[in-house]
């Protein structure tokens, strides 16, 4: 009895988690317009832990669906687009009292997160890895900044650092950058050895850094992966 039940609820398993995705990055988003950046990273773990899981469950209990990838994308539209905006959008609001419209400007990144998002739906070449900045990886960078801002406040909170971050992220989530994902088809050093590099590296610099690392992370992310391609197209000359 107890198979049969596992058996006919397996299917609602992925959908269920990237509904707590959803949910997640919903209640982050009413966190960071109040400035309540500890609870809104939490949220942000959250989505990016259900995030990871819910496609893996799907493969593995073979119930994909398109409408588990509909929702998928519906939800990552909140937690990795709507959600790294709502902070920028609080950050600006902080440091402009006269400027009352710069803070929008922050929703700009939102637009092409959603850009960013319908393009890899549609887009074959992102079927094993990313072309432009995946929005997950985008939202822990943005994420990180209110907390580097309590020690560096002079370089974090001004508008050109806020602005030109919303342009280079808008600019990179559309992009033609290849990026490597951490999914990997064999665990061998050869076919990987950068994507463990890139992960020892990220251990240590949130180690010793905490939030301050992912900056760094985010920069290790695309020199590693251009450094990856750019061995695996030598390998096949």
């Amino acid at each position: 009895m107890a198979f049969l039940v596992i058996y006919y609820m397996k299917k609602y398993i992925p959908n269920t988690l990237t509904c707590l995705n959803l949910f997640s990055g919903c209640v982050g988003v009413l966190f960071a317009l109040k400035g309540e950046f500890q609870y809104t990273f939490y949220c942000v773990l959250f989505s990016g832990i259900c995030d990871f899981f819910d496609g893996m469950a799907a493969r593995a209990l073979h119930v994909k669906s398109t409408i588990g990838k509909e929702l998928d994308s519906l939800a990552d539209m909140i937690s990795f687009g709507f959600l790294p905006g709502a902070v920028i959008y609080f950050l600006l609001k902080e440091i402009n009292t006269e400027m009352s419209f710069l803070p929008y400007l922050a929703f700009v990144m939102t637009v092409f997160s959603g850009l960013r998002l319908a393009k890899f739906n549609v887009d074959e070449r992102q079927s094993t890895d990313f072309i432009g900045l995946n929005t997950p990886m985008n939202t822990f960078y943005i994420i990180s900044l209110p907390f580097i801002a309590q020690i560096y406040p002079e370089i974090i909170m001004n508008n050109v650092f806020l602005l030109v971050t919303v342009a280079v992220s808008s600019t990179l989530l559309v992009s033609e950058l290849r990026l490597f994902s951490m999914k990997l088809s064999s665990l061998t050093w050869k076919a990987n050895q950068f994507k463990y590099l890139f992960l020892i590296l990220s251990i240590v610099l949130l180690g010793l850094l905490k939030f301050l690392a992912i900056p760094f992370i985010l920069l290790a992310y695309i020199v590693f992966s251009i450094i990856h391609f750019r061995t695996l197209q030598q390998d096949k000359d």
